[in-house]
């Protein structure tokens, strides 16, 4: 049985753009529609498109200071570093009319929190958005505006009492955890590697909210090398518990995979079918906790033709209550419009050929496991605020 499912896409999205030399290049998100369209992700009737426009200042506003704004307008204009709001730099180089293309990107992640609140759809994907690094007054990490907080933002303001926000990119969801980390009606997760391998070197267990939101900011700190069966032991143990104790009212997910093993960027080993049972069990929580209402973003990977067009084609069709069968091929003509657009060989199959299964970790744990230390530093941290017995 399908999920309505609302996509918020514009071509023009495709215009963040930080150069051609940089490792977020935007034909990851081009070539991801190409194969979701030849897979027929986007043809079912419960599937449908939101017409996006730009985010205005009035509700960047909600999580960008006025001076940020009116910097990052004014560097897509002059080109020009502006140190101060970290605008410039490797990883955030200016380009032109950057405002209008990070001001686009937030509109299509309010556009698809809209449609879930107001009950257009259950569902509802910005595969562009999820820049989860963005800071109130500069930008970070490869992020101008934080869409993925501007849209939690916008959900409270329309009356949103419990937001959950799950982030399982690679790196931590800092942008995200700061702007509402003593806020208790935003209950922010974020599973990624360790801060003492990756950037932005944030993200320990022991950071669990403010002083009015103890408990409430949620950080699983992996090891490099982790796998799917260590990654889907820690989800499970820590994810399900707290979603079912919180009982959002919308769930908010990112969905990075650069914890992919072919990510030049980062050090986890994940395969795309370790990711897919991530997307799956997440679609179950936002049933089970959030009575359906789930708005899904993109995020980082830097892995453009194998990995990203693949991993988030699987996550859209998840989300639009169709899974793709993992032994299909890809389509032919998405092959040769891979190596047209790119020069590179084109995955043959949507599937990495593993079948992970993991040992849940209230089957007992080990102390030697760095893995299961790491699970079990955010449960004893975490647990006891939402009155969870961290050792059930």
């Amino acid at each position: 049985m399908g999920c309505s499912l609302r996509v918020a896409w514009d071509e023009k999205l495709t215009s963040y753009n930080f150069g051609p030399q940089h490792p977020m290049a935007p034909v990851r998100v081009e070539l991801t529609m190409a194969l979701s369209r030849e897979l027929g992700v986007f043809d079912a009737p419960n599937v449908s498109f939101i017409p996006v426009e730009p985010a205005d200042d009035e509700l960047l506003k909600l999580v960008h200071d006025a001076g940020y704004i009116e910097a990052v307008k004014r560097a897509g204009t002059t080109l020009e570093p502006d140190d101060p709001y970290s605008l410039g730099t490797s990883d955030n180089p200016v380009f032109p009319r950057m405002h209008d293309a990070a001001a686009l990107v937030s509109g299509a992640s309010v556009a698809a929190a809209r449609a879930v609140w107001n009950g257009e759809s259950e569902h509802a994907v910005n595969i562009s958005g999820g820049l989860h690094h963005a800071m109130p007054g500069h930008a970070w990490g490869f992020c101008v505006y934080n869409d993925a907080a501007l849209a939690i933002a916008w959900l409270l303001e329309q009356g949103a009492k419990r937001v959950a926000y799950v982030d399982v990119d690679v790196h931590h969801g800092d942008g995200v955890q700061t702007m509402f980390y003593d806020d208790p009606r935003v209950l922010t997760i974020s599973l990624h590697e360790s801060p003492l391998t990756l950037f932005p070197g944030t993200g320990r267990a022991d950071e669990i909210g403010g002083p009015h939101a103890e408990g409430y900011a949620v950080n699983v700190a992996l090891p490099a090398g982790t796998n799917d069966p260590m990654w889907l032991r820690a989800f499970h143990a820590v994810v399900p518990p707290l979603l079912r104790e919180f009982q959002p009212e919308v769930l908010v997910t990112q969905h990075g995979c650069d914890t992919h093993a072919l990510d030049p960027l980062a050090n986890l080993v994940l395969s795309l079918d370790g990711q897919r049972r991530t997307y799956q069990a997440l679609h179950q929580l936002a049933k089970e906790t959030a009575a359906g209402r789930w708005v899904v973003l993109g995020g980082g990977g830097y892995e453009l033709v194998q990995v990203v067009p693949r991993a988030w084609s699987h996550l859209m069709a998840e989300v639009a209550g169709a899974p793709l069968d993992p032994e299909l091929q890809t389509p032919e003509a998405w092959r040769e419009f891979v190596r047209e657009r790119t020069g590179d060989l084109p995955p043959l199959s949507m599937t990495d050929g593993r079948r992970p299964e993991y040992v849940p970790f209230e089957d007992g744990f080990d102390p030697d496991d760095p893995v299961d230390r790491a699970i079990q530093a955010t449960r004893k941290a975490v647990f006891p605020c939402h009155g969870i017995d961290p050792n059930l």
